[in-house]
């Protein structure tokens, strides 16, 4: 192959990546693997098909292998935890739950089952932290 067809498509790689597609960086490295076999021609010319391929391919391998997970992460930082659900919210009580107890309320315009998972009453009036859902009930526990 040419050398400038290396680059080329090196090129094509790269902009694809950036500009089309979001690949988790695996065109990116692929371009770069091309456009670096694509200038070793260009400095190296009559080089025969089967090295120029070898050698895009040991650098594809190696640099996805080696480098892809630590340039990802550090190019596109984790985004923060989304809390979804009522998990850790508190709620007012609006009757007396004695432990192991359930019953229905109201919470945030829905109703709700609701199970004291504590080992002590909530009592009406009082605040009860949300421990957990399990489906559509959620699991109480005295706010402390």
């Amino acid at each position: 192959m040419q050398w400038w067809a290396w680059i080329a498509g090196g090129a094509i790689l790269l902009g694809a990546e950036l500009a089309l597609v979001d690949a988790q960086f695996y065109l990116v490295l692929l371009g770069v693997s091309s456009i670096c076999t694509g200038m070793f021609c260009l400095g190296v010319p009559g080089q025969p098909a089967w090295l120029q391929w070898l050698l895009f391919s040991v650098l594809a391998v190696v640099s996805m292998v080696g480098f892809r997970r630590r340039v990802y992460a550090r190019l596109r930082p984790q985004l923060p935890v989304m809390r979804s659900g009522p998990t850790g919210d508190t709620l007012v009580m609006a009757q007396d739950l004695p432990p192991g107890g359930s019953c229905r309320l109201e919470f945030r315009g829905t109703s709700w089952n609701a199970v004291n998972v504590g080992s002590e009453a909530l009592d009406a009036g009082g605040e009860a932290r949300i421990e957990r859902v399990d489906g559509l009930t959620l699991m109480l526990r005295r706010r402390s």
